[in-house]
């Protein structure tokens, strides 16, 4: 019974440092919103922008979700890593909405545009690797400790 206590603690503990780090998450997806409005849209126009500033938050993404997984110090398992992209998911798009209508005023169809990726907008692989990225990453991470511990 105690394992049972100590292993809701630690995915608990794990959890409450995933939530930090979905908030530098958004902080990266904030400055790259910033940058791509000011630097790359006026260079290459609003689609190329579009493209490139995806691809950048997806390579943030990704090496932040490392960074902590490699680093958290606490142990976790397939389903802890596929909770965490589901909380991310979550949070991701509640920010998306709440944020870009009520903050910065967009409406709710431009809102919706960037989730049709039928007209070219690749908004949603951002999302695909906010949910898959842990586990991707996690899984791959595990076999590598386990094939070690051998």
């Amino acid at each position: 019974m105690a394992n049972l206590a100590a292993s809701g603690e630690l995915m608990n503990r794990l959890l409450v440092y995933a939530l930090g780090i979905w908030i530098c998450l958004s902080f990266c997806g904030v400055f790259n919103g910033i940058a791509r409005e000011a630097f790359i849209t006026p260079n290459v126009g609003d689609y190329a922008a579009h493209v490139i500033s995806t691809a950048t938050l997806i390579c943030a993404l990704l090496i932040v979700t490392y960074l902590f997984l490699k680093y958290v110090n606490i142990p976790y398992e397939n389903k802890d890593l596929i909770a965490i992209g589901i909380i991310w998911i979550i949070m991701t798009i509640s920010f998306e909405f709440l944020f870009g209508h009520f903050v910065v005023g967009h409406t709710w169809e431009k809102l919706f545009a960037d989730y049709n990726i039928l007209n070219g907008r690749v908004w949603s692989l951002v999302l695909v690797t906010t949910l898959f990225g842990p586990l991707a990453i996690g899984s791959r991470m595990l076999q590598k400790h386990k094939a070690g511990a051998q």
